[in-house]
């Protein structure tokens, strides 16, 4: 590599001899760790680890297991096999504590729950995430809503898996 003699007395590398030569490199060191970075986001969005990683910090949360560690594992196992058997995916709350859980937001016993409490709710469940846009239509939510959302949205997850 030919190298100059700055004014200094300091050498200069070839790249800073052409104008601009740092700008050059530090400018595709910039692209080059954007596309990573797009590459990473595409990722992580082709396997839906934000969702999955979501649902087992929910599943955590909601049942606090003395052995964390060997709890993800075994619901990762059982994921894995209900993928290869073709049974019912694990969800950590049945239709009881789906029920309960509406019951809780609909304090004045109603029977519906508003758009924000709703959306509250999947977001708690891992089953919304903080930048999915959910319409409100302006109507109130039902139970049976609740729970049909619930549900397809569980079989949504667990399906990409």
């Amino acid at each position: 590599m030919h190298h100059v003699t700055a004014r200094g007395g300091g050498r200069l590398s070839r790249a800073a001899e052409t104008p601009g030569g740092h700008l050059a490199t530090a400018s595709r060191r910039a692209m080059e760790t954007r596309s990573r970075e797009l590459q990473a986001a595409e990722y992580l969005e082709k396997h839906r680890i934000k969702e999955l990683v979501s649902y087992l910090t929910s599943a955590l949360l909601f049942f606090r297991p003395e052995k964390p560690r060997e709890y993800l594992i075994s619901l990762l196992e059982r994921l894995r096999i209900a993928k290869v058997t073709g049974v019912a995916f694990p969800f950590f709350m049945d239709n009881s504590n789906v029920v309960s859980m509406f019951e809780m937001m609909d304090s004045s016993n109603r029977g519906t729950i508003s758009f924000v409490q709703y959306k509250e709710a999947l977001k708690t469940l891992g089953l919304c995430t903080e930048d999915e846009d959910l319409e409100d239509d302006g109507h109130r939510i039902t139970l049976e809503q609740f729970k049909d959302e619930v549900n397809k949205r569980i079989t949504e997850i667990w399906s990409a898996f």
